[in-house]
């Protein structure tokens, strides 16, 4: 049986609502510009996620990480600026901002401790 992550559960699920959102605001609101932007940020969250798991070295693998956790930081933003741009509502955008959120969390928790346990590693010179 397949070991069940998380992460890599909650990046998939976000970039499905992701691409759902740009067919959506394409469709919708006639709206090409942010919607690529969030859609190219949105959904590389789960690529860099993915490509982690295959990952040659420890910093190899935090550095994937790190760059989702970006990603997912500049999503955020796109959809702040669709929400005060009046593409999405307070309600589209609360929702799917609190997806954003936790994987914000998941992915700074999991780059913090990574951090922490390679400094600790470091002898004192």
């Amino acid at each position: 049986m397949k070991k069940k992550n998380v992460v890599i559960d909650k990046s998939m699920n976000f970039a499905v609502r992701i691409v759902n959102l740009y067919k959506y605001l394409t469709k919708r609101h006639s709206e090409y510009v942010i919607s690529k932007q969030l859609l190219r940020s949105g959904t590389s969250i789960g690529a860099n996620v993915r490509e982690s798991v295959y990952a040659q070295t420890t910093a190899d693998f935090n550095a994937k990480l790190y760059i989702a956790l970006k990603e997912a930081s500049e999503s955020a933003y796109w959809i702040e600026l669709l929400e005060r741009t009046q593409y999405l509502t307070n309600k589209e955008a609360t929702s799917i901002l609190n997806d954003c959120g936790e994987l914000i969390k998941i992915l700074s928790s999991i780059t913090k401790t990574i951090k922490d346990k390679n400094s600790e590693a470091i002898p004192n010179s």
